[in-house]
């Protein structure tokens, strides 16, 4: 098996003035394509050839097999959750709904989720993930990690880490997570839960 990158649904400057240009060639065109090179030249001989990038970001001990697959997993639900132009501005729905049930509110929801984002120590993400029983929980997760590892089913995520946000905001970071709320794709977002 051969790990791709993602395509775009949208130009390299469609997100401007959340996420510039140049950021996405950055973060996408090289942070993304390197992690995409070296998952694909660690993995042949492995325990995890032939696996998809969940089934190795759930079972990978930590190492560098781990860290790349998680990242290309982490970026492809981050780079895939965005529009230039989303249809809402929240989710409808079942995901509205379990937003509500489980937070109070979109508003509050959005509040715990942005302090999250700017609590997290260092590089990493922040997730909105939905457990077996469909309850939502935030987390925080450090460097490549994500919710897979603990069972969860992550459906919206926020890049913290300092290359996703230097280039535009310097290191305004609170101010990079509140922006990308005016890009988030709810549609597609929807459709992971």
């Amino acid at each position: 098996m051969t790990y791709e990158m993602p395509k775009l649904p949208y130009a390299t400057n469609a997100l401007e003035p959340v996420i510039s240009q140049q950021t996405i060639d950055f973060h996408y065109g090289k942070h993304l394509q390197a992690y995409v090179n070296n998952l694909n030249s660690m993995v042949p001989g492995t325990e995890f050839e032939g696996k998809t990038v969940e089934q190795i970001v759930a079972s990978a001990p930590d190492g560098g097999i781990f860290n790349n697959a998680g990242q290309v997993l982490n970026h492809t639900l981050y780079f895939l959750q965005f529009s230039p132009k989303p249809a809402k501005s929240e989710p409808l729905g079942k995901l509205g709904e379990a937003i509500k049930r489980d937070f109070g509110s979109f508003e509050n929801f959005k509040s715990e989720f942005n302090a999250a984002a700017g609590a997290l120590f260092g590089s990493g993400w922040a997730w909105l993930s939905a457990d077996k029983e469909g309850k939502l929980h935030i987390t925080k997760e450090a460097n490549g990690g994500n919710p897979v590892r603990a069972g969860l089913k992550p459906i919206l995520g926020f890049d913290v880490w300092e290359h996703a946000y230097y280039l535009d905001y310097q290191n305004r970071r609170a101010d990079h997570v509140k922006a990308l709320w005016d890009i988030v794709d709810w549609d597609v977002v929807e459709t992971r839960y």
